[in-house]
């Protein structure tokens, strides 16, 4: 079984250099194959894969370019990872444009191209692969063990790294030691590094299921409500992130107003000093949007593990519309703080570690305005109908409501 561990490294200056300058070049590879692949589309040429393209730059471009002598400075299979990522978007590109055709352009791109007379081209769809920018992507070092060379060993307060050497963790003891590494990565966020590496584990014998089945019905007042009664709160409501938003609104303010200084400034005089003081303040705010997302990411995973530790039988949950719940704008930055995605893929894979089935319940099962009593549904239930009555003399909180009908329903699909 694999399984995927990310912690962070305290690295020394020199790996720092190594770390942003091979990142670079990630970026940089990644982009020229996207814009290479572009040119070869106008001119009516053929999809170049990323295998062909890294052959053709190492063996026919680079050569005849020795102003990117700087390409061979890093970890090679980092950059042949990074092509090999932009080859992995454009066939999903590929893939959505056979399946949706028109329809993946927007509903205003679609009608103003009839209004104009505009001819949609591939670069119109959503669906392209979009180009890097510096410090604003998510640029990664790669590494790979695939032969007796490549050396990833792990100790308890440290990790070895290609080109890196040894690096050390801030969580001791959190790596394992014993198993084999087979890829990882070192990435950076809000001046942080981070190191995520994938692990072969030998697969454990799973304990049999201790308790009857469980539904979970997801929402905005509570995150989560389940039918054994369980409420977990909804973690945006509470003093410690109001506090944290309150101060990255203030940390947003002060940046715009430094923006703003910087247009209305001579740049001979302090444009230097004051970019400076730009960049200082933009991690500023990387830290508190990485601190928030921090807090809710550990909340997800301690809600997933309490689950877990139950050993129900099963656990069932609803298939959410989420994007069509963003859509509402009185509600879609609340929708998107809860992460309900992020939790569905962490429970699914704890699901499958314990041996837990997950059944999936279809996003038009009305659980919230059916009767768990006598089967009634109540059409005219309105989202600020927080108790659930029933003209049977029925009476209980929608929510808890509405995970016993998950947990009951008998139509639904194994994630």
């Amino acid at each position: 079984m694999l399984k995927s561990y990310k912690t962070e490294i305290k690295v020394t200056t020199e790996q720092a250099q190594t770390i942003n300058r091979t990142m670079g070049v990630c970026r940089y590879a990644y982009n020229m194959y996207i814009a290479y692949n572009d040119e070869r589309y106008k001119s009516g040429e053929r999809f170049v894969s990323g295998i062909e393209f890294s052959k053709w730059l190492n063996n026919e471009y680079l050569p005849n370019k020795p102003e990117l002598s700087w390409f061979k400075e890093v970890y090679a299979k980092s950059v042949k990872q990074s092509i090999m990522n932009a080859d992995r978007a454009y066939k999903r590109f590929f893939k959505e444009k056979k399946k949706r055709g028109y329809r993946a352009y927007s509903k205003e791109q679609i009608q103003h191209a009839a209004r104009t007379g505009k001819k949609l081209t591939i670069y119109d769809m959503q669906w392209h692969p979009k180009y890097r920018k510096k410090n604003k992507s998510d640029a990664k070092m790669y590494f790979v063990k695939n032969d007796a060379k490549t050396v990833i060993e792990c100790e308890r307060h440290r990790v070895k790294i290609p080109t890196l050497g040894w690096v050390r963790v801030k969580e001791k003891g959190y790596l394992p030691m014993d198993e084999t590494i087979r890829s990882g990565a070192v990435s950076k966020k809000a001046g942080r590094y981070y190191v995520s590496v994938l692990v072969e584990i030998t697969d454990k014998a799973m304990e049999p299921a201790q308790t009857d089945g469980i539904g979970i019905d997801l929402g905005l007042k509570d995150f989560a409500v389940t039918s054994d009664g369980t409420h977990k709160k909804n973690i945006n409501k509470t003093a410690k992130v109001k506090k944290a938003e309150k101060k990255l609104k203030r940390e947003q303010r002060r940046l715009s107003r430094k923006y703003e200084g910087l247009k209305q400034r001579n740049e001979k005089t302090k444009g230097e000093a004051t970019r400076q003081n730009i960049q200082k303040q933009v991690i500023a705010v990387q830290k508190l949007h990485q601190r928030l997302d921090n807090v809710r990411t550990d909340y997800i995973n301690k809600t997933v593990n309490d689950l877990a530790k139950t050993k129900p039988s099963y656990i069932t949950i609803e298939n959410l519309n989420v994007s069509g719940m963003m859509k509402n704008k009185h509600l879609s930055k609340a929708v998107a703080q809860q992460k309900f995605y992020e939790f569905r893929v962490k429970l699914e894979h704890k699901c499958r570690q314990n041996g837990i089935e997950l059944r999936v319940v279809d996003r038009f099962y009305p659980s919230s305005k059916l009767c768990h009593s006598c089967g009634n549904i109540k059409a005219d239930l309105k989202l600020s109908d927080r108790v659930y009555i029933c003209e049977c003399g029925y009476e209980a909180d929608r929510d808890y409501n509405a995970s016993l009908n998950l947990r009951d329903a008998k139509v639904y699909n194994i994630a």
